[in-house]
């Protein structure tokens, strides 16, 4: 028998152990899973788990990222089933998605995700990160949803009404099961593109925006895959790169808005907590991700690509060597080199904003 290398025999173990949490937590919900009990069906040590996984909020979360992945994964090879070609359209066919994966029932494997929100609540530090990743969510269906309206309106708004309508949802089909009718939540969601939340967007008035430095360095990224399109990130286009913390996610409209229309966007999502942060960050990309595909085809998406960098090999390669949640850096890249880059409050703005 051909002997494992450490990191194939931990790639292994960490597999077992994701399958033995998944049926745990199933079968006994999150609170009454044990961690002992999750060892003992994986046929490893406690020690075991607690190498792979920091604790069992972590599991937990990686347990529901590894499934929102592989769903997300199965959408992107099937394509969109929907061509809308208004933003009504696509608020509906992303709302059907979503209440489309709503638990019917309270037991069994629809209770799997039933504590997460519970989770996210009991703790300002998964709180926090929690509300900037549904912003980051707000500001790429909003984004796609304005492609679809053509220049001159921003729906970022409706797209935050349009997911607090589906997050709620979501916690009435646990808590009471049965009592709201999906097709009404599709009919609420789609009615939204037509109101008017008095949503503009201005320059950002900052106390203090950081001028971009100028920069003549070679930009060499390590390979990277994009959270919303499943495949491999474009990293070497030109455009602006954001190295952002988990607490700074909402900046990534400022360099949206700010980049040249020709020029792309990469968010590259970096966290003081990879064990548990990072999993719940691949977890909602990956939800928003599934229903998008399931709401426009991907031409309409926006220029806007996310990757969850973990290890920090892409900050690293943008000159960002510690991170934390509270990062904020970007560059500006052109013909693969770095002409100019920005760190600290403000700086995707700073960046997306430099003179070519």
């Amino acid at each position: 028998m051909e002997r494992l290398t450490r990191a194939e025999l931990q790639a292994r173990n960490r597999a077992r152990v994701l399958a033995a949490a998944r049926e745990e937590f199933a079968e006994r919900g999150f609170r009454d899973a044990k961690v002992d009990a999750i060892a003992d069906r994986a046929g490893l040590t406690r020690g075991a788990v607690y190498s792979n996984f920091p604790g069992k909020r972590a599991l937990y979360f990686s347990v529901l990222a590894d499934l929102a992945e592989r769903e997300a994964a199965v959408a992107t090879v099937d394509g969109a089933v929907s061509g809308a070609g208004t933003a009504r359209e696509a608020l509906a066919a992303f709302a059907r998605a979503w209440v489309a994966r709503l638990p019917l029932a309270t037991e069994g494997p629809a209770r799997l995700g039933m504590d997460l929100m519970p989770e996210v609540l009991a703790d300002q530090r998964v709180r926090r990160p929690f509300a900037q990743l549904m912003k980051l969510n707000a500001i790429v269906l909003g984004l796609a949803l304005e492609g679809l309206c053509g220049p001159g309106r921003r729906l970022v708004r409706v797209a935050e009404t349009a997911l607090t309508t589906l997050y709620g949802a979501s916690q009435m089909a646990d808590a009471a099961p049965g009592f709201s009718e999906p097709f009404d939540v599709v009919a609420a969601c789609a009615a939204l593109a037509d109101l008017d939340l008095g949503d503009r967007w201005d320059a950002p008035h900052l106390p203090f925006v950081p001028r971009a430095r100028p920069g003549d360095g070679p930009w060499s990224p390590p390979p990277a895959v994009d959270a919303l399109g499943g495949g491999p990130a474009p990293l070497a286009r030109d455009g602006v790169v954001a190295v952002l913390g988990l607490h700074r996610l909402g900046a990534v409209e400022e360099a949206v808005r700010a980049t040249p229309p020709a020029g792309e966007v990469t968010v590259v999502l970096v966290t003081g907590d990879p064990g548990e942060l990072g999993p719940l960050a691949r977890l909602t990309l990956a939800e928003l991700r599934f229903c998008l595909r399931r709401a426009l085809p991907a031409p309409a998406w926006p220029r806007l690509r996310v990757v969850h960098d973990e290890e920090g090999a892409v900050a690293a390669a943008a000159g960002v060597t510690a991170v934390s949640d509270g990062t904020e850096a970007a560059v500006r890249v052109r013909s693969g080199r770095v002409v100019a880059r920005a760190d600290g409050y403000g700086a995707c703005h700073a960046a997306a904003s430099a003179e070519p």
